[in-house]
């Protein structure tokens, strides 16, 4: 007797006469059909798009900036003259720093009665300040107005991704014009850094900060302290990391499977619990016949 491979066979052809098709059976047929055309789409759509992961860890990522950190300034003071405004850096190392000038820029206001000062410098990545002042000004006014308008301050490189919402310039925007013209003003800094990783591994660094304030006229033994727009930093040791990711090609197609699987079991185990009851039905309604 010759060998019939067809043996192995596990899912065995059921004859069309042998089989009985029903309403009921063609409905749930349908509905089945279209809840896998849902899930389905809803299984792509997750597939193709891509997911932002972020972690917590301790460490310095970007260990090749030399231990500097990049910062972009741009502020308005509309009520004081350019030739007052100066930037002076000072940090823990011994840094101190009066007037800087270096990719720095000042913009006239309001006829020169203002100044907008834009300025890219650097910081070293120890607890320090950096305030905007008149002290690098060759003759100090009696009366500086220090009221103001942050439009941007930021660390690092710049991220602009969609899925990520963090406090790169969380002093963008802020606004002290209605404040004391002779107050000093303390912005208390915690700079975070970041670290976004795009799908090729390619790595960007940035940093957030969180932000406290607080607005006073300084005095000392000789009088009143010449007011200054000050901000202090200091660094958090925790570093956060977004990743992106996307599915697996292997996981998209098991979970596409197990869809398809499991919604045909259940949808039979459906469709032969309503006919074994129909059929119930109809043997009692004959019952009653006869």
């Amino acid at each position: 007797m010759p060998f019939d491979f067809r043996r192995f066979d596990i899912y065995r052809k059921v004859p069309k006469d042998l089989t009985q098709p029903t309403y009921t059976g063609a409905i749930i047929s349908v509905c089945c059909c279209l809840f896998i055309l849902f899930l389905f789409l809803s299984e792509l759509t997750g597939f193709i798009t891509t997911e932002v992961v972020n972690e917590l860890y301790v460490d310095d990522p970007d260990k090749d900036s030399g231990g500097k950190i990049d910062v972009s300034l741009n502020i308005s003071l509309p009520n004081l003259h350019c030739d007052l405004v100066g930037l002076d850096i000072q940090d823990e190392m011994g840094r101190h720093e009066v007037g800087h000038i270096d990719n720095s820029m000042k913009i006239p206001l309001s006829n020169g009665a203002g100044c907008r000062f834009e300025g890219q410098f650097s910081i070293n990545k120890v607890p320090g300040n950096f305030h905007v002042s008149t002290h690098s000004a060759s003759a100090q006014p009696q009366n500086p107005d220090m009221t103001h308008v942050i439009h941007k301050l930021s660390f690092g490189d710049t991220l602009q991704v969609q899925n990520v919402h963090g406090a790169f310039n969380a002093l963008g925007g802020a606004d002290r014009l209605t404040s004391n013209p002779l107050a000093s003003h303390d912005y208390i800094l915690k700079i975070v850094p970041t670290v976004y990783e795009d799908k090729s591994g390619k790595q960007r660094y940035s940093y957030q900060y969180t932000v406290a304030n607080k607005e006073y006229v300084a005095y000392s033994h000789t009088g009143r302290i010449i007011p200054a727009i000050w901000f202090r930093y200091d660094l958090s040791p925790i570093t956060v990391k977004y990743t992106e990711r996307r599915q697996p090609l292997y996981r998209f197609i098991t979970t596409i499977c197990a869809i398809i699987g499991g919604t045909f079991t259940v949808a039979g185990i459906l469709d032969s619990c309503i006919f074994t009851a129909s059929e119930a039905w109809k043997k009692i309604q004959l019952g009653k016949m006869h």
